[in-house]
């Protein structure tokens, strides 16, 4: 009884744009292995980015927004790994579920869930991106002069 209730509650159509609330049995659709594979992969290097296309290449704009952002800061290749999830759907589906946002790009910095294409372009025009990468010793800090008073 219960599971059928639970199935139900899954499979229950989205009405007017709202989707009934939640069970609280949900089903997950991600496999052990894939979340095994997806764990491994955000600690295999320092930055990690989830995209659609490649840096090089992006296919999606959002994806495109965070490469071009990553590039500025010249983050170097032993430091940096990318994965298109155009290539894997397993992975495209997976990705979401792991760090629970719904959306692609997702960046990872030193294995911890930054955030998709908003996050990571608001952090970077604040600073916070930056400094994050300083701080986890993907690039080096950069010591500005001090200022000289006229």
């Amino acid at each position: 009884m219960l599971a059928a209730r639970a199935l139900r509650a899954v499979t229950r159509p989205i009405l007017h744009g709202r989707a009934f609330p939640a069970s609280p049995v949900q089903l997950r659709w991600i496999t052990d292995e894939a979340r095994a594979k997806i764990s491994q992969a955000v600690k295999e290097r320092p930055v990690v980015l989830f995209m659609k296309g490649e840096p090089a290449a992006p296919r999606c704009g959002f994806s495109r927004a965070v490469s071009q952002v990553l590039a500025a800061y010249e983050i170097p290749n032993d430091k940096f790994k990318s994965y298109d999830v155009l290539v894997d759907p397993e992975l495209r589906e997976s990705i979401k579920e792991f760090s629970d946002w719904p959306t692609i790009p997702q960046l990872y910095v030193n294995g911890d869930f930054v955030g998709g294409c908003d996050i990571v372009m608001d952090m970077h025009k604040t600073g916070q991106l930056e400094k994050l990468l300083e701080d986890s010793s993907v690039i080096p800090v950069i010591e500005l002069p001090p200022e000289t008073k006229a």
